[in-house]
């Protein structure tokens, strides 16, 4: 797989271009300008950003108001804060009041690291997923970060973005349709299929030909939106293969996993189930590659994992 950038560059490049073109596109951040890669957005168009340094709540509440005149808000902070200290915000200014405010968690999932748990955000997907009227999306490349930046533009309700730091590879050709609540088929398996949001997707991928590799059938799907869900992708997927394997970036209690297991429960479909994320304990301190191989959210761990299951049946 080709590698390109980080999906925080790409999103922060098609917003500027985006923002050059309409004075309405305006960008609130929380002290976060930098590590949002921001730094030439606000450089270009001082008058279309508003900083509010370290006050989330803030940022959302003036985002709502900007949101309220029209404006085109982007109200950029780590997701880890954006989501837990203004979540009463969201819930109110945002959902609640149907501002199409486009959320956006930086440096989401484990994505600091060493940092520790006060800096992870593996919580957002599940508590958003409870409020009523929020779209919820996290980009698997750069191509999905691209489409879904120029869509929120246009997006009538409020929606939150999630993002992380690393560069990742091109998961799709150019002409791939996306659309927001529509899962991608990346391959298709007989065997198992991975379903990934986010930065996992990539992982697996590559489990998915390490398994291939070996005589068995994988295929992905890139879920990227949690909300609106695209249940028929879970159905299709489950029905065509022994096991669906679920990857996220986020606790296993409320993420993607639960979401499709929820699914299938509801759909009386019977198929083998594995959830792959981060268990309910407190999570290990080390870079993100660290903590992704101490969970098995990496290649060689998923495909073992499906490996497993498969040979025991």
């Amino acid at each position: 797989m080709k590698m390109g950038l980080a999906n925080l560059d790409v999103f922060a490049e098609t917003l500027l271009q985006a923002a050059q073109a309409d004075p309405s596109v305006m960008v609130v951040t929380s002290d976060s300008r930098g590590s949002a890669r921001l730094s030439q957005f606000c450089k270009q168009l001082p008058k279309q950003v508003v900083e509010v340094g370290i006050a989330e709540q803030n940022l959302v509440g003036i985002a709502a108001g900007l949101a309220s005149t029209g404006k085109k808000v982007f109200a950029v902070s780590p997701a880890c804060f954006l989501t837990a200290r203004a979540l009463e915000q969201i819930k109110n200014d945002v959902a609640y009041a149907d501002r199409p405010v486009k959320l956006v968690g930086i440096s989401a999932g484990v994505s600091y690291g060493a940092l520790g748990s006060t800096h992870h955000s593996t919580h957002d997907l599940a508590v958003l997923q409870a409020i009523h009227n929020i779209d919820i999306v996290v980009p698997a490349d750069n191509f999905e970060t691209r489409q879904v930046v120029l869509s929120a533009l246009v997006h009538p309700r409020p929606v939150y973005l999630r993002f992380g730091k690393r560069p990742l590879p091109d998961l799709h050709p150019p002409e791939t349709h996306f659309e927001v609540g529509r899962a991608i088929t990346l391959s298709v398996g007989r065997d198992v299929t991975f379903i990934a949001a986010g930065e996992p997707v990539c992982r697996a991928v590559e489990a998915a030909q390490i398994l291939n590799d070996q005589g068995f059938s994988a295929g992905v799907i890139s879920m990227h939106s949690l909300h609106p869900f695209d249940a028929g992708a879970v159905l299709r997927a489950a029905r065509a293969t022994r096991l669906v394997v679920t990857v996220e970036e986020h606790s296993l209690c409320g993420g993607l996993g639960a979401r499709c297991a929820q699914v299938l429960m509801e759909a009386g479909v019977h198929v083998g189930f594995k959830m792959v994320g981060i268990p309910d304990e407190e999570t290990v301190t080390g870079s993100q590659e660290e903590i992704f191989n101490h969970y098995g959210i990496n290649p060689q761990g998923l495909a073992q994992t499906a490996r497993e299951y498969l040979n025991a049946q």
